[in-house]
């Protein structure tokens, strides 16, 4: 026989204070729980949203980093003249090589330094990449000493909007429009002329290639094509793949803090779910009394303890989620170890997260809730009468 859902309910309101107290200790530890996992969502989000399934990087052999690689001016025409290069609409192959610089430029309002990442890109760049948008002003014109930025980048860096200069590379570049990429990566870059940027940078070479396939399902023997042909030596990889490896390590090390942090929070909520669980049965020795003597099992007393325990921990979890709600969606930035230069990314709470966060509280709960509630189904019926 099972003691009825409503006398943990009704044991719950008589005791508020202690109840909401044990309860807002979870809620915090699930709030930072979420939030931290939150920014490991979001900068993995932003990497991952930065490379499209159709498409293809280039890098030279062996480079697993843009700003490691290297490719000459006939490797990238050679590649645009394999048919599996898709075409556009003015029937020319759909690629673009690309330069790919980091410079240290100051933040605003006296914000410090960062590591900016400056694109040389072709004017199919635009064609190419999916999901980029001018939302300010135009594209930069070809053999002009002008380049866009990302909407992230003009929100966190002065000289940024339209017509305002940026000075990186000792040259004056005239910054010409704003561009939004759905949230991705590219939106922390300053994006030029490729042809611009060779000489003041890296010379004549390009660091990237990349292009759209004519049949996304083939790349694995588009794949095995180019790094088979002896003139290339280059490696081949798909393009959301690529970027979105970029994200593992550090996001592996935010999910391990985000872990790390809740736990040892989690122990002190642990203990004050205890101590309210071990006051709850010590004020009900005579209900428990009248439990047993009534018929319940001492099983089925520690199912209602854990129960409550349970209850409490809920709240708190609930109380956590809508805590944790109001960052998501707010804008920070973190380095990105591949390439050492800042990105700017959002706060990303998702449905399952919550739902790992509420998971989290839960067993909380049980371990708060183990101890005492075998305590109330370990007593006698006589003593537990006479401790009332």
């Amino acid at each position: 026989m099972k003691i009825p859902i409503i006398y943990n309910i009704r044991s719950l309101r008589q005791r508020p204070a202690s109840t909401l107290t044990t309860a807002l200790g979870m809620a915090l530890v699930v709030a930072v729980f979420i939030a931290m996992n939150a920014l490991a969502n979001g900068f993995r989000a932003a990497l991952v949203s930065t490379g499209s399934v159709e498409n293809v990087i280039v890098l030279r052999k062996g480079a697993q980093q843009e700003m490691n690689s290297g490719i000459g001016r006939q490797n990238a025409s050679i590649i645009g003249g394999f048919p599996f290069v898709a075409a556009g609409a003015d029937g020319l192959p759909m690629i673009s090589p690309e330069t790919f610089v980091v410079v240290p430029l100051d933040r605003r309002n006296q914000g410090g330094m960062a590591n900016v990442v400056v694109r040389g890109v072709s004017s199919r760049a635009f064609e190419v990449r999916k999901g980029i948008a001018i939302v300010a002003g135009r594209t930069f014109n070809p053999g002009a000493r002008e380049v866009v930025v990302g909407t992230a980048f003009a929100s966190r860096f002065p000289n940024s909007g339209v017509g305002e200069v940026l000075r990186f590379g000792e040259t004056d570049w005239t910054v010409v429009g704003q561009f939004s990429a759905e949230g991705s990566s590219f939106e922390s870059e300053v994006w030029g002329e490729n042809e611009q940027f060779m000489p003041v940078f890296r010379g004549e070479i390009f660091q990237s290639v990349t292009f759209r396939m004519r049949d996304a399902t083939a790349f694995d023997g588009i794949k095995q094509t180019l790094e088979a042909d002896p003139r290339l030596t280059l490696d081949a990889f798909r393009e959301r793949e690529f970027y979105a490896s970029q994200s593992t390590m550090l996001a592996t090390i935010l999910n391990f803090i985000a872990i790390f942090v809740a736990s040892i929070m989690a122990v002190g909520a642990v203990f004050g779910a205890v101590n309210t669980m071990y006051a709850a049965v010590a004020s009900r020795g005579p209900e428990i009394g009248v439990l047993l003597t009534l018929g319940f099992r001492p099983r089925s007393v520690l199912a209602s303890f854990l129960l409550e325990a349970v209850f409490i921990a809920a709240i708190g979890g609930v109380l956590g989620c809508l805590m944790a709600l109001p960052i998501n969606g707010l804008v920070t930035s973190t380095t990105n170890w591949a390439s050492f230069s800042e990105v700017a990314f959002a706060f990303r709470i998702t449905p399952a997260l919550m739902l790992n966060g509420m998971i989290f509280a839960v067993v909380m709960g049980l371990i708060g809730g183990l101890f005492p509630a075998r305590h109330a189904a370990n007593q006698k019926v006589v003593e537990a009468l006479r401790a009332g």
